[in-house]
């Protein structure tokens, strides 16, 4: 993306989104470039899919149910009923559709910025972790701890943000999402098998 395309895509953002929405992805963005030059990775895909995580993320959960039907989309009954879920699925949809993105690495950063799964990619990991810990999140757990990992071993703060996550939303008697569960236990065992050849 060009300089001007950029500016573009930031003055459409802004007029599609609530003012603290709009904070929010810009703060994800430039977090998400910072994780990319820490990683060696390409700035701008990684500002590109923070710029875009939560494209869909204010519109109302019945638009978000249709962009994904129209997309012949699967989805579960706790997505059907959460808009915090459905705007990544949505979103991708969208960031494809109304954005022009064809980068398929994007899209899934952006379709599972909420949850994770099993297998993320680089880039999954970068805005997974931008949109936990941008300057604006004050009330996430062990922040301080978690923004330090971030620059230190993406996959230990990957691991530690579904672990603080899962506990916080088990305090709540939120239900939680099973793609949450099962991307918290391919890290850990993960993390148990790199500990294991150590």
């Amino acid at each position: 993306m060009n300089k001007k395309e950029r500016i573009n895509l930031i003055r459409e953002l802004e007029s599609e989104l609530a003012y603290g929405r709009f904070v929010h992805t810009m703060n994800v963005a430039s977090t998400a470039a910072s994780l990319a030059m820490c990683y060696g990775f390409d700035v701008d895909k990684a500002e590109t899919a923070g710029l875009l995580h939560d494209c869909a993320k204010c519109m109302n959960l019945g638009k978000m149910l249709k962009i994904c039907e129209k997309a012949g989309l699967e989805l579960s009954d706790i997505e059907k009923n959460s808009g915090s879920l459905l705007h990544s699925k949505a979103g991708a949809e969208l960031a494809q559709s109304r954005y022009g993105v064809k980068d398929e690495d994007i899209l899934n950063a952006i379709r599972y910025h909420t949850t994770g799964r099993p297998g993320m990619s680089l880039l999954e990991k970068i805005i997974f972790t931008a949109d936990y810990i941008e300057p604006g999140r004050d009330s996430a757990p062990n922040l301080p701890v978690v923004r330090k990992l971030a620059f230190e071993s993406i996959d230990d703060c990957v691991l530690q943000i579904l672990r603080d996550t899962l506990s916080y939303l088990g305090t709540t008697g939120a239900e939680v999402d099973p793609m949450t569960q099962k991307t918290y236990e391919y890290y850990r065992r993960c993390d148990e098998e790199r500990k294991f050849y150590e």
